[in-house]
């Protein structure tokens, strides 16, 4: 038996595109909040991948900084690696996994409705659900309509667990109930 150990792209890699590449295969999508980190909005910028900002019109250079991104995964370019190896266990975002047939554009058009809530006050509140220390307190609390609310197109969202060490899939579930699934970052896997 050899032991093979795979490193963080490795295994996010593998959890991320079980399916590969392909044209017909699932797409992966960052959603990255922007007021983590000033690393955020310039790294977007200069992936030169398909990207846009859950915020529309002319934005200030602080709000732009501070803005919600949308940014398409693609496991063979470099951007993908880069952004996952230094947001990974920061809290940067969250992932969200979409059937081929839908565009960027169907994506951020449904995430757009969810930014803002009203409390039991009627006051409108900025909703940050792409804070995976959001999304993992909100999600399992959802009623059934919620979550159909909250995963519009989405398939799956997937966010970092607080030690960054494993994942958590959150999928819609056919019987109406929350569906997860935790993956943890093997540290080797047996080959024979």
């Amino acid at each position: 038996m050899t032991q093979l150990r795979l490193n963080l792209y490795e295994w996010l890699s593998i959890e991320l595109w079980p399916l590969g590449s392909r044209s017909n295969a699932p797409k992966v999508y960052a959603l990255l909040d922007g007021a983590r980190d000033p690393r955020i909005e310039p790294l977007v910028r200069t992936s030169y991948a398909e990207f846009s900002c859950l915020y529309s019109g002319e934005l200030s250079p602080d709000l732009s900084a501070a803005a919600p991104y949308l940014l398409h995964l693609d496991p063979q370019q470099p951007y993908t690696r880069q952004l996952l190896e230094k947001s990974w266990g920061q809290s940067w975002g969250c992932i969200a996994v979409v059937p081929a047939r839908v565009t960027l554009e169907d994506l951020r058009n449904h995430l757009r409705t969810l930014l803002r809530v009203k409390d039991p006050d009627g006051n409108w509140l900025v909703f940050r659900f792409y804070d995976p220390r959001v999304l993992r307190v909100y999600l399992p609390t959802c009623t059934t309509e919620e979550r159909h609310t909250l995963f519009g197109p989405v398939v799956k969202f997937i966010a970092e667990t607080g030690t960054g060490h494993s994942l958590i899939s959150y999928m819609i579930d056919p019987a109406g109930g929350p569906a997860t699934q935790v993956s943890t970052w093997p540290s080797a896997d047996v080959v024979e």
